[in-house]
């Protein structure tokens, strides 16, 4: 199996990860959109050296893994390529700014470590915001739950043919480095100077492809709008877990738990 197919098995995962049942995943997926939004933009409001109150703040997502039966594993395994990326914004905070912040059992951590620490948290806990929002909506309910924020039309279509999309290259790419495995037996990956022909197939391909499933779209009614996923009714279980919600988020931003518990334990 190449990268490919692997690829676009873990995105056809999401999909059955949004389809279990739990109490997360029946939620509105409004009540979810904007928990997930509030939580992103309490975690970012954070200062940069303002360390240990941040860390209360994985509570949250950890409750939500527990509650939507998601293993934890799982989140990281699928953003194991973002992760790295998002650790290494502040790497060289360390070494520019070595002015002391506070000492740990003897130990002196400098400003520019603390803050690199505050920037990797931040950016952990914001994909796994992110990946709790797809993991239990599902893209059809999240845009269906953008419309009912008002975002335009063509935006959230947009997005939704951009996602359906990307599974279609996928699936055009694996089917082409399987040909080309065929054909060279025992070589890894694809040779360079077959790059560009490679790609530009695939880009042929894929429009061909689109223009297929397009036509066909049409011919079942299609005039550029989606019924991402019915009228879905609100509960008043949506509104407690809503109002519940946002009093947490907020309740771990204005207070420092974790220095408030560290300090009763000393």
């Amino acid at each position: 199996m190449n990268t490919m197919t692997k690829a676009m098995l873990e995105m056809a995962g999401l999909d059955e990860l949004a389809g279990m049942n739990t109490p997360v995943h029946r939620l509105h997926p409004l009540v979810k959109l904007i928990l997930a939004v509030a939580y992103i933009a309490a975690v970012i409001s954070f200062p940069g050296n303002t360390f240990t109150g941040l860390t209360a703040m994985v509570l949250l997502p950890v409750l939500t893994f527990q509650i939507s039966r998601i293993p934890v594993r799982t989140c990281f395994y699928r953003l194991r390529f973002i992760l790295p990326l998002v650790c290494a914004v502040g790497i060289w905070n360390p070494v520019l700014d070595r002015r002391p912040a506070l000492v740990l059992g003897g130990l002196t951590v400098s400003a520019g470590m603390l803050s690199f620490l505050t920037l990797m948290l931040k950016g952990v806990f914001a994909l796994m915001a992110s990946f709790l929002l797809i993991a239990t909506t599902g893209i059809e309910k999240i845009c269906y739950a953008l419309r009912l924020l008002h975002v335009p039309e063509i935006l959230v279509t947009q997005m939704l043919i951009t996602y359906r999309y990307i599974s279609l290259m996928l699936r055009e790419a694996g089917t082409m480095m399987n040909a080309y495995s065929l054909r060279a037996p025992g070589q890894k990956g694809i040779h360079h100077s077959a790059w560009g022909s490679f790609v530009g197939q695939l880009l042929l391909r894929s429009m061909d492809r689109a223009e297929t499933l397009f036509a066909g779209m049409q011919l079942r009614g299609f005039h550029g709008s989606f019924y991402y996923a019915g009228v879905m009714p609100w509960r008043r279980t949506d509104t407690a877990v809503l109002v519940i919600g946002i009093a947490a988020i907020l309740f771990l931003r204005l207070f420092n738990l974790a220095a408030f518990l560290g300090g009763i334990f000393a």
